[in-house]
């Protein structure tokens, strides 16, 4: 077991790692993790389709659940195929252009690799 470095503003030895900062829970004091060893988390994480397939930049996708595009009445169907998608960082992880629609962010939880 690996021991926490103590607080360097308020020397608290009750520190705890959330993500990839320290935060002390006495003073709330944050600050990065890097430079003490331990693992952080890595940017390599691979973006998987709905049935765990792995995406890459150009792929085409099918969507696999009618979603309603926010700020307007138009709905992306079941079925729609997207062509040469690109990934992004963040929650919606695809950025792509769909026919009829424009360019739009997608969650790759909602889509299956054509």
């Amino acid at each position: 077991m690996s021991t926490l470095p103590s607080c360097p503003r308020c020397q608290s030895t009750y520190t705890y790692v959330d993500g990839v900062n320290h935060v002390c829970p006495e003073c709330a004091h944050e600050w990065p993790c890097a430079g003490d060893g331990e693992v952080q988390v890595s940017d390599d994480v691979p973006v998987l389709d709905a049935h765990g397939n792995p995406l890459a930049d150009g792929d085409t996708v099918t969507v696999i659940k009618d979603l309603k595009v926010k700020g307007s009445s138009l709905v992306v169907k079941v079925g729609t195929r997207v062509k040469n998608i690109r990934l992004a960082g963040g929650d919606h992880n695809i950025d792509c252009r769909i026919d009829g629609i424009g360019a739009m962010k997608l969650k790759s939880e909602f889509v299956r690799k054509a």
